[in-house]
């Protein structure tokens, strides 16, 4: 007997009740199985908890000090499961993520809002990180899941492509390209340039194709947030190359300008454990980004 939760409920309503009869009832138990339960209890404890006569039940000494202990052990465990229960119900509880912090230019903090308004208990920790930090954190049970942008390739995640993002030049309004509809990769030599660096995600596919274009890959300025670049793309100190955004952060002085021949696409994953069950609350955030992400690919008309 690992767990008698049973015999202590039998023997708290016995204690309460002075009564077999009455307990009985109260559990829906036969006296035979009331007494057995009670008998298992004991046997399990070595202890006599109470003491029974023909006509009265009273609780033995070491039954009276056990009462409030037994009563703190079933409160205990019902809270407990009572927790579970809420959880799976409601989805409640805390989240732990890890995400670039590029992708806050983007889709992201509408996809917590909605998440925070339908789940306002929870608790989201979004541990920062690039791309390969976020794998790792993953990997190592740090984060329940995580957003990256470049492949995992490891057999212990699961990975899905949520979209691919084009990359392109960022400038000021009264910047020369603004007001192009296009650059082409080659025509950018002619600029300074500010690139990510570090561990971007995003960084050999840029410098791969800058090389090719016969662009020197010593950019300008290399910085590794994806807030510094915008920062020093509004002080006019550059462009920017970085991925397309929805809307342009940090304000409306700034413009997007596609970068072709080629395109580039930089791809959004979603990466979890292989084969392990997220929490309730966890799911809720996994399904909701997941989802939110590919409504979009389709309404862009991607695969």
């Amino acid at each position: 007997m690992k767990h008698p939760i049973d015999g202590l409920e039998a023997f708290i309503q016995i204690a309460e009740l002075g009564s077999f009869n009455k307990a009985g009832e109260k559990l829906h138990l036969t006296q035979t199985a009331l007494t057995r339960r009670i008998q298992r209890l004991e046997a399990y404890l070595g202890l006599k908890l109470l003491d029974r006569t023909t006509r009265v039940v009273a609780l033995s000494s070491v039954g009276r000090s056990f009462l409030p202990e037994a009563k703190r052990l079933v409160d205990e465990f019902e809270r407990s499961f009572e927790r579970l229960r809420l959880q799976s119900r409601d989805s409640m509880g805390d989240v732990t993520m890890a995400s670039p912090p590029s992708l806050m230019f983007g889709r992201l903090p509408s996809i917590l809002a909605e998440y925070a308004r339908r789940f306002p208990a929870n608790r989201v920790l979004i541990l920062d990180r690039s791309s390969a930090l976020a794998v790792e954190a993953v990997l190592l049970r740090q984060a329940e899941f995580g957003l990256h942008v470049r492949p995992a390739g490891h057999p212990d995640l699961h990975t899905e492509v949520l979209q691919s993002d084009p990359i392109v030049a960022y400038c000021r309004k009264d910047h020369p390209l603004a007001g192009r509809a296009s650059v082409r990769w080659a025509e950018l030599a002619s600029f300074d340039l500010i690139t990510l660096g570090g561990d971007s995600g995003h960084r050999t596919l840029m410098e791969a194709q800058l090389r090719q274009a016969g662009v020197d890959v010593r950019t300008r300025f290399v910085v590794e947030y994806f807030a510094s670049a915008f920062c020093l793309t509004r002080a006019g100190l550059g462009v920017a190359i970085l991925v397309a955004k929805e809307d342009n952060p940090l304000g409306g002085d700034l413009v997007q300008i596609p970068i072709v021949d080629p395109v580039i696409d930089r791809p959004l994953f979603l990466v979890r454990r292989q084969g392990e069950t997220l929490t309730p609350a966890a799911r809720a955030l996994y399904d909701l980004i997941r989802r939110t992400f590919l409504r979009g690919r389709a309404a862009q008309g991607g695969d």
